[in-house]
């Protein structure tokens, strides 16, 4: 298998609004184009080699869960459809196919939206050394990767990239945001949270913990970006699960563990991607999207 990825975009007649590690934005007018590439970052630094389908994955996936949770909150999500994109994007059919979505202008809230429904990452680090994770009380006594007694919401900064997202307390997420603000993403994102995470555990897969994010439309706050994808996510194989120990994963675990094993400084220039590390990445999101939604192959 021959590594075929899209790292980039160029639609001359199209308007680029940004770029960010793996979406580029394209600004239609009334709507946004949002496109996935097959970039993919670690530790914060974009790698020089895409992995296929990736970005396919990202939508399909983001696509399915948008309509999921639309009970629980409206969503940025019009359609994925190229045959009912606006005219200007007909000509880059091929490329937009699967891997696109024509969304609403939302004006971004400045706040990631963290829900935590097990302890690992930087949580299990944080718990380690204070007993808490991002200031909120735990039991004693827990062990890496274990369930929480309930999922805990634990918002972020909205850094730039190449920059780290900082952990903040409630109060300092108010400050940002407005206490009604605040409520309503924190008490919306824990609902996402639930009912995804009972559905994704029928079919095999445990999500330990997401990242969403919101904006206005309209005057009401509504879901954007993507939305738990496994770039967005930490999804584990329930078959192999085992609390005490750091778990396998359906994301860039592959890409991770090699930069790890070569001492990567984990800052620009990053070093080459080797073949089998690629394309057992591109296994692993071809996977995941399977046993979400039962797509067995993309566009």
């Amino acid at each position: 298998m021959k590594n075929e990825a899209l790292l980039h975009t160029d639609f001359d007649n199209l308007q680029l609004f940004k770029r960010g590690k793996v979406r580029d934005i394209y600004d239609l007018g009334e709507y946004y184009l949002i496109v996935s590439t097959d970039r993919i970052s670690a530790f914060d630094v974009i790698m020089n080699e895409g992995i296929p389908n990736k970005g396919k994955v990202l939508n399909l996936i983001s696509a399915f869960w948008f309509d999921f949770t639309r009970d629980i909150v409206d969503n940025h999500k019009i359609t994925i459809n190229t045959d009912e994109y606006p005219e200007e994007c007909r000509q880059y059919k091929d490329v937009l196919n699967g891997r696109s979505m024509l969304v609403k202008k939302a004006e971004l809230i400045p706040l990631e939206c963290i829900v935590r429904g097990y302890i690992t990452g930087s949580g299990w680090s944080d718990y380690k050394k204070t007993g808490k994770i991002c200031g909120i009380e735990l039991p004693a006594g827990l062990v890496e990767s274990e369930k929480l007694p309930e999922p805990i919401f634990t918002p972020s900064t909205k850094a730039e990239i190449g920059l780290h997202d900082e952990n903040i307390t409630e109060d300092e997420a108010v400050n940002i945001v407005g206490k009604e603000a605040f409520e309503f993403m924190k008490n919306t994102s824990l609902k996402l949270y639930k009912k995804a995470a009972e559905y994704a555990l029928s079919k095999g897969i445990i999500i330990a913990d997401t990242k969403v994010e919101f904006g206005y439309y309209d005057g009401k706050i509504i879901l954007i970006d993507e939305l738990l994808t496994p770039d967005s996510s930490r999804f584990w194989p329930l078959e192999n699960y085992e609390k005490g120990k750091t778990q396998n994963s359906f994301d860039k675990q592959y890409v991770r563990n090699y930069l790890l094993s070569i001492n990567f400084a984990q800052k620009p220039p990053a070093p080459p991607l080797p073949e089998d590390v690629i394309l057992n990445t591109s296994k692993k999101y071809l996977e995941a999207l399977n046993r979400l939604t039962g797509i067995t192959h993309v566009p």
